[in-house]
């Protein structure tokens, strides 16, 4: 078993350290950061991080829940191997580029007019 490259397992969740600035917890889940087919790649590289159960798996903005979020981490992962790695090709080993991407689209804007377009 491979250790974070990205970040420490010391009760503190990733995502609310990063978005809020704090967020210790007495319980933090292990998340490889590319599931799936990839798995096994975020282990052998250390790309995994330490989440409280909400942002794991049970809130909106839970990884599992929210893309948005998944995509976040997997930027920042993505980013952290770059830096480690740096004789590695990221995209030739993982498929694809999650720097290059556009951020999805969480809300539903049917209907929506930009307030340029109202007036």
């Amino acid at each position: 078993m491979s250790k974070s490259i990205i970040q420490r397992k010391d009760g503190i969740c990733y995502l609310c350290e990063k978005l809020y600035g704090g967020g210790w917890h007495q319980q933090v889940e292990e998340h490889h950061c590319f599931d799936a087919a990839n798995r096994h790649l975020s282990e052998h590289y250390g790309l995994k991080v330490y989440l409280c159960l909400g942002h794991h798996r049970t809130s909106k903005e839970a990884v599992h829940q929210n893309a948005e979020m998944m995509r976040l981490v997997q930027r920042d992962a993505q980013k952290a191997f770059e830096s480690k790695y740096t004789d590695l090709n990221f995209r030739e080993i993982f498929g694809r580029n999650y720097l290059d991407e556009e951020p999805e689209e969480l809300h539903d804007i049917s209907g929506f007019i930009p307030l340029e377009e109202a007036i």
